[in-house]
């Protein structure tokens, strides 16, 4: 096992990977910028070096300063988190080249799996289902019509390299299919330095189903259920829970022995989430990419399930085999993830940095809180907003939902603006209640409410 982890990241998902070490006797260097220097969070970790100045996030971005980091401090693996570096396969391998674990996956399944058009490749080969697309880049407007005209509109340009909604664009005609095109390139390019892009038929209404995997380096993985991450804005999650409310335990194997067939064959062996849209009233689902990292809403599949994603992590990385396999995964339960960020949703969700003045954190029988912020804390404008995660977990999802509505009025926060009104007015939403949404409903729907 490893004496010593680097944790190349910040904020919350450090001071997790800082907490699961602490409990397997794991030594921790966390790196900062100057944005985050004095973040309460750098003291529970055994040292702290400050790695840059940190504008836009550059410093967690450094791989030469977060290198010298590891040099100095004498570690023996590095825990890239969740975003920045986490699913940079260059990383990776400069890591692996230093004599250092990675705690994530190979470069070579980065690589297999990062590219959203050689995801879609193994998928065809491995019998994962796809909307029809391209597996190729799209090269140019001319090329991108015939295509488009071949899968009838409406159509999705999506960026090859990249994820969360970025160098992204619907078309429902010719014209919104030329002009969307050049938008996305130049998108995907400046998020991703890749301004590669994809086309695929975009399905109107459908649901963001995805599956946990867990891998180790003798050639098993398993499927740890499903997440529904349906409540979304502009394609990033706000609401997360496991599992489905809507899966059948037949739908339930069917779409996790999909996740596992593509996962194989780019020989994958750490956590990592595949990502399907699934048709809301037929249930059919279409393979989407697989994020080859620890997901910001592993807790709910953590409370499901009874497992430590971070420990199997960090496990499975030093070389340890699954201790259970596919039979063992049980479900119990119904768990869901609030991500409560520091943004004002009554102004087109601006963001609300600045000094947090008091918090009262909620409590109480299956809550659970994630978050590296407490009173006095100030939320720099430089990075995600996101302040914390609230978790609720109870034996059934309507109970769940009693539960989240009653720890979000019992948060308080002041100082700054937060998501927790519209994460009340969604709990209270009859549709969200009985399970009836999709990706696009609550811009579509509640939030024109």
């Amino acid at each position: 096992m490893f004496q010593r982890v680097l944790i190349a990241n910040r904020g919350e998902i450090a001071l997790r990977v800082v907490r699961a070490c602490k409990e397997m006797d794991i030594g921790t260097v966390c790196v900062f910028s100057e944005a985050d220097r004095g973040a309460p969070y750098l003291d529970m970790a055994d040292e702290a070096i400050c790695i840059g100045p940190g504008p836009a996030g550059k410093s967690y971005l450094d791989i030469s300063r977060i290198m010298s980091a590891a040099a100095i401090t004498d570690v023996d693996a590095i825990h890239p988190g969740y975003g920045f570096l986490s699913e940079n396969a260059h990383f990776a391998e400069v890591v692996r080249s230093s004599g250092i674990a990675f705690i994530g996956p190979s470069p070579e399944s980065i690589r297999a799996l990062g590219s959203k058009t050689a995801a879609r490749k193994l998928a065809i080969e491995n019998n994962v289902p796809l909307l029809p697309g391209t597996t190729e880049a799209v090269e140019s407007e001319e090329e991108a019509r015939s295509i488009a005209h071949d899968i009838g509109y409406p159509v999705i340009i999506k960026a090859a390299a990249g994820g969360g909604g970025r160098g992204m664009r619907v078309a429902h005609n010719e014209g919104a299919l030329v002009s969307g095109f050049q938008s996305a390139k130049a998108e995907a390019g400046a998020a991703f330095k890749d301004d590669s892009v994809y086309i695929e038929k975009f399905l109107e209404n459908p649901r963001h189903v995805e599956v946990q995997l867990l891998g180790d380096q003798h050639g098993n993985i398993v499927y740890l259920g499903e997440r529904d991450c349906s409540m979304q804005r502009r394609n990033q999650k706000l609401v997360e829970e496991a599992p489905c409310p809507v899966l059948s335990p037949e739908e339930r194997k069917k779409i996790g022995e999909a996740a596992v067939r593509i996962a194989k064959a780019a020989n994958y062996a750490t956590t990592g989430t595949a990502e399907f849209l699934m048709d809301a009233k037929t249930h059919e689902f279409y393979f989407m990419e697989v994020n080859t990292r620890i997901q910001v809403e592993h807790p709910v599949t953590e409370q499901v399930t009874g497992l430590d994603l971070i420990k199997l992590q960090i496990r499975m990385a030093a070389g340890q085999k699954l201790p259970f396999t596919q039979k063992d995964v049980k479900l119990t339960g119904h768990s869901i993830e609030c991500r409560i960020n520091a943004e004002d949703p009554e102004a087109n969700f601006r963001p609300s940095p600045g000094r947090m003045e008091n918090i009262f954190i909620p409590g109480g029988i299956g809550v659970r809180w994630d978050s590296h912020v407490q009173a006095g804390y100030v939320v720099p404008p430089n990075y995600d907003s996101m302040i914390g995660k609230l978790i609720v977990t109870a034996p059934t999802r309507a109970e769940a939902i009693r539960t989240m509505r009653r720890a979000l009025k019992e948060l308080k926060v002041d100082g700054l603006k937060t998501t927790v009104p519209l994460h009340l007015r969604i709990m209270n939403d009859p549709n969200f209640q009985s399970g009836d949404v999709h990706i696009h409903f609550l811009e579509k729907t509640l939030l024109k409410s």
